[in-house]
């Protein structure tokens, strides 16, 4: 099994993120779940080419505190 690039894949997928103008996205980690041609099911994780360990571990972890609804984002926060 070789590594294929997904673009493609995540557009059909319907992925979207929500950036503003300007923003520069620099990293990428994607977690896919898969359906086997045997019907069983796993994850593929896939990083784009720069992405070093210690930052993959804080994506996931800010992604788990961001999905278990533990995070705000400043730009949310009511200003004084």
């Amino acid at each position: 099994m070789s590594g294929q690039k997904i673009g493609q894949l995540l557009d059909s997928l319907g992925v979207t993120l929500d950036l503003d103008e300007g923003d520069m996205p620099v990293d990428a980690h994607v977690l896919v779940k898969v359906v086997k041609a045997g019907g069983s099911v796993s994850l593929v994780k896939g990083a784009s080419e720069s992405l070093d360990w210690i930052t993959a571990l804080g994506m996931l972890t800010a992604a788990l505190n961001i999905e278990n609804g533990g995070y705000i984002n400043a730009r949310d926060e009511e200003q004084p």
